[in-house]
């Protein structure tokens, strides 16, 4: 069982950038595709970048390309997510997943593991 554990949220202005990253421990870190998920209030939990279990590959949701950026580091246990040129309808609690058997998906209910979330608030 993976345990995942987000940081680096907070308040930034628009136009700003926060890094945020996911911590992952108790299980073969590589073995799982890692997902970047947020929700805001009153709004469903949505997908916003998953990537391969190896990193080769990557997907955006169409309202974060060209502003955000997934990456992992096996041997550390990381995923992270670049937020660039945030705007005020980024804000929202931002969600690490883990999807066992190097799945990939943008669905929510397809990952099993997930970390207890981060806020993330942009400002205009």
């Amino acid at each position: 069982q993976v345990q995942l554990e987000e940081s680096g949220g907070g308040l930034v202005r628009a136009g700003g950038s926060l890094r945020l990253s996911c911590a992952a421990s108790g299980g073969t870190f590589s073995s799982y595709t890692m997902g970047w998920f947020r929700q805001a209030p009153g709004k469903e939990r949505e997908f916003v970048a998953w990537i391969t279990c190896g990193g080769g590959s990557k997907s955006y949701a169409d309202f974060v390309k060209g502003r955000f950026t997934i990456s992992r580091d096996n041997a550390k246990n990381t995923v992270t997510l670049q937020m660039n040129s945030l705007k005020p309808e980024d804000t929202a609690v931002y969600y690490c997943a883990a999807g066992r058997y190097c799945r990939t998906s943008y669905r929510p209910n397809e990952y099993a593991y997930w970390g207890q979330g981060t806020q993330v608030t942009v400002s205009s």
